[in-house]
């Protein structure tokens, strides 16, 4: 490997990249210089500056070095002129393409999983985030020393080659195998936990809010909005991994949990997915789905089904949603009327100043307020157990009346369904 590329990362400076980007103009899925916009983000946020982009259309990738060889070449020599230090691919490249892609071009090659693995663990801040990011990367180093192993493997099998004898390559094999199996048992213990959580929230009966939206949506600018948190929000991609959960009082006194996600990206690799499921199932248990979209980019119809495709993943395509246009504030009335028309019943709102926040708290009251009912319940003034369910009754409930006797409390309420049973033993409470 070249020596300007281990002084960049030695000394803690920015690294130099090149992105690299394969079409096909048959078969084209996605705007391939959008594509490339997106990785100079991704490498942006994992600390390098993008000194080179480069297309190349081609049918089907080449097997042995995915561009062809005369690409390779021009590549070369241009990340020599260039001094690049990292050349990064907007696909993922199997093992012996990445072996030979280093080689030809004589420098670190990434490809987009890779990358996406590197920003996730530096910013991995909880435990659980740290384990499930290395889960992730073992996941995606395994089949690669497969790969490597089964070459050598090749070139050296017979006698004196099983047993004791195995390469490193093998017992590095062999360990990993272990470290995934430990990884994965404590990612259990965590969903297990987290399931725990759930069920005695779902007793409690505080509905759940999860916004969830493609990376720098601004979910988090509109979590701190919602709950007067201050959570870090910053123009850059997947800053928010651990998920942060807040409570926020409604107008009417009702309480419910705000839930702040991971970002989704297009083509998410699925070892990702696979690994922070046990954080995506909190968007699964969750009550209410706050999608949240950035108005402003013009590609938001592709990023709002990468999200939806990454819902279905984890078994949260069912889950009420309501889609919260962001940084409508940069639209123009034109556009917000686009908006309006093509998505009935979207909220237009802007985070960042504030705008449309009382109409999102008036929609999640709304649309959670779908499954109650209005109850008339009473109780004993001086009973214990009924002050309590009378302090549940008035979190979880929109209080119409309040008479209080010397021995009584009789009050009506619209209540979730689903409470009724908690909050008054047959006895003492009616439905009317």
């Amino acid at each position: 490997m070249r020596a300007a590329a281990s002084r960049s990362t030695a000394n803690g400076t920015r690294e130099r990249a090149a992105l690299v980007g394969l079409f096909s103009a048959a078969c084209r899925q996605f705007d391939p210089e959008h594509s490339l916009d997106e990785l100079a983000g991704l490498a942006d946020a994992a600390g390098a500056d993008v000194l080179l982009r480069v297309l190349q259309e081609r049918k089907k990738p080449d097997p042995s070095t995915f561009l062809g060889s005369g690409k390779v070449a021009t590549l070369r020599a241009s990340c020599d002129e260039l001094d690049v230090d990292v050349v990064i691919f907007d696909n993922e490249l199997s093992p012996a393409q990445l072996r030979n892609l280093e080689e030809a071009l004589d420098r670190k090659v990434l490809d987009r999983t890779q990358l996406i693995l590197d920003i996730f663990a530096r910013r991995a801040r909880t435990r659980e985030g740290k384990l499930q990011v290395e889960l992730a990367q073992l996941k995606y180093l395994m089949p690669r020393l497969v790969g490597s192993a089964a070459a050598l493997s090749r070139l050296g099998g017979g006698i004196g080659t099983r047993g004791p004898g195995e390469t490193k390559l093998e017992t590095d094999r062999r360990r990993i195998r272990h470290r995934i199996s430990i990884l994965s048992g404590e990612i259990d213990e965590v969903r297990k936990r987290r399931a725990q959580l759930r069920e005695r929230r779902h007793k409690g009966s505080v509905p759940t809010v999860a916004l969830v939206g493609y990376t720098n949506a601004g979910k988090t600018t509109l979590f701190n909005s919602l709950t007067g948190d201050d959570a870090v929000a910053s123009n850059a991609l997947f800053v928010t991994l651990d998920p942060l959960v807040r409570r926020v009082k409604l107008p009417d006194r009702r309480e419910l949990l705000v839930s702040d996600t991971v970002g989704f990206i297009e083509r998410l690799p699925h070892s990702l997915v696979a690994a922070f499921r046990a954080t995506l199932e909190e968007v699964a248990a969750a009550d209410l789905l706050l999608h949240v979209i950035d108005a402003s980019n013009h590609e938001r119809e592709r990023h709002i089904e990468a999200v939806r495709t990454v819902l279905a993943d984890v078994g949260a395509e069912k889950v009420p949603s309501i889609d919260v246009f962001n940084k409508c504030d940069v639209l123009d009335e034109g556009a917000r009327a686009r908006v309006a028309a093509i998505y009935p019943g979207a909220l237009c709102v802007s985070a960042l100043t504030g705008q449309g926040r009382d109409d999102v708290i008036a929609a999640i009251e709304g649309r959670l307020g779908l499954d109650t009912t209005t109850v008339k319940l009473e109780f004993t003034s001086g009973d214990e157990r009924d002050r309590e369910r009378i302090s549940q009754l008035y979190r979880v409930g929109r209080i119409r009346s309040h008479i209080a006797t010397d021995s009584t409390i009789s009050i009506e309420a619209d209540v979730p369904r689903r409470m009724i049973d908690q909050l008054a033993s047959p006895l003492k409470g009616r439905h009317p």
